[in-house]
């Protein structure tokens, strides 16, 4: 068995970078994990059972899920004795840009993961899903979660493994220490925000270096645009960014930063500076989602924390209090040489216990069937599946690429101290020269 990683997280405001990435057609040379870098003891096994192993390759970009897919790898491993799997793993960012490169050939990503939206449209045009319809394991899946993987015939290509809140997740002790109640509109998020500044916190940890823009977009935007379709629409040249609902949105944008609500430098925040400034509390929100529950209470175990999304509109208007996502969407090389061993590590991956394991100890909801959630964080935010009015995640109703990029440089360019009106009419330009 062969398990990479791209790096670690490090509380304290900096990341050890373990790799280097590139763009280039490869992928960006890895570090083994493990004590001697090495992978004798697997290679002796092999030696004593008599024969090589098939290898399967598995491509992601969740790295602080290292950990736990190593421990399951280890299982599957022992299940299966013909099959190793070497994982690799990249940053979300160079993994949205690059995977479809690296899957090319088949010789990387037997098994990969898709993000919704543009990332799996593109894959999907260039053919490299198989087809797994009629495999078994769909069944493992919630029926109500799987469509986001499915073509336009209703065609299987891939399977969400998550069920992810991308939206704030904040400090509930803290509130409540302050006696701040949950805001139900704009003006009292305004209000919570100036509480929290008088008591020397930031409001929000921000990571508009990289992930910031693309996380908080859609609770900012749910309810000042609340019809699902909108930028369906806005792809279609039936609606547009300047003069309504986005351009409200980007006014929101520039009212928090210019109220101080986001830290110094946020567009040059990356994410684990952000979260230690939440794990540090010096900091009440951050904004990106559930996925960072676990990585915070591991930092911090005493945080009691929950989520929240701002409500940008007045109390009677608000549609929607949260965001959803199945994502981390588990799917097969349609160039693949090994297609059946791949299948094999997918069927494993959601089977209840296995899954079961990985959410407890990753702090992700699933969307596979049978899933136990014992861990604190997640009971305690299970209500959002049930209880709570959610929408997906709108960008990744985005299926064109340029205009996804357009739509978050205009949050960057706010942020940088461009005007809404001129922010929205400079992507409303991009946006043009990019569609039908």
């Amino acid at each position: 068995m062969k398990k990479f990683r791209w790096g670690r997280w490090v509380i304290g405001g900096s990341l050890i970078v373990g790799l280097t990435a590139c763009a280039g057609d490869d992928p960006p040379a890895e570090q083994a994990s493990g004590d001697d870098g090495g992978n004798g003891d697997e290679a002796s096994e092999e030696a004593e059972n008599g024969g090589e192993s098939t290898e399967i390759s598995f491509i992601h970009w969740r790295g602080e899920d290292a950990d736990v897919f190593d421990d399951i790898i280890d299982q599957f491993e022992d299940e299966n004795p013909d099959i190793s799997v070497n994982m690799n793993i990249y940053p979300s960012e160079e993994y949205q840009s690059n995977a479809q490169q690296m899957l090319r050939d088949g010789s990387i990503g037997d098994v990969f993961t898709s993000f919704p939206g543009s990332q799996f449209e593109a894959i999907q045009g260039a053919g490299f899903f198989e087809d797994i319809s009629d495999e078994d394991f769909v069944d493992n899946f919630d029926e109500g979660s799987v469509d986001v993987g499915q073509g336009e015939d209703g065609t299987q290509y891939a399977l969400p493994y998550q069920l992810v809140f991308n939206m704030p997740v904040y400090n509930k002790g803290m509130f409540e220490d302050l006696d701040i109640d949950v805001p139900q509109s704009w003006d009292e998020f305004h209000e919570m925000g100036e509480t929290l500044l008088e008591n020397d916190i930031t409001p929000i940890a921000f990571p508009g270096g990289d992930i910031g823009p693309n996380q908080f977009m859609n609770s900012m935007m749910m309810n000042n645009a609340p019809d699902e379709d909108v930028f369906g629409q806005v792809e279609a040249g039936e609606e547009t960014l300047p003069g309504g609902w986005w351009e409200e949105t980007l006014e929101h944008f520039q009212e928090l930063q210019e109220n101080n609500f986001f830290q110094d430098n946020a567009l040059g925040t990356q994410e684990e500076a952000a979260i230690s400034m939440v794990a540090n509390e010096e900091a009440a929100m951050l904004a990106t989602g559930s996925y960072h529950m676990a990585s915070l209470k591991g930092y911090n175990e005493d945080l009691d924390l929950d989520l929240m999304a701002p409500i940008t509109v007045d109390e009677d208007e608000a549609q929607f209090e949260g965001i959803h996502t199945a994502t981390f969407m588990l799917a097969v090389n349609a160039n693949s040489e090994v297609q059946e061993e791949a299948k094999t590590f997918i069927d494993f991956l959601s089977q209840p216990d296995v899954a079961s394991q990985y959410a407890n100890e990753t702090g992700q909801h699933l969307t596979v069937d049978g899933v136990d959630y014992e861990s604190e964080e997640l009971q305690e935010t299970s209500y959002w599946i049930d209880e709570m009015n959610t929408r997906f995640q709108p960008r990744f109703l985005i299926t064109n690429s340029q205009v996804e990029n357009a739509v978050l440089a205009s949050i960057e360019n706010v942020l940088d101290g461009e005007s809404p009106e001129a922010a929205a009419e400079q992507a409303q330009t991009i946006i043009d020269e990019n569609i039908d």
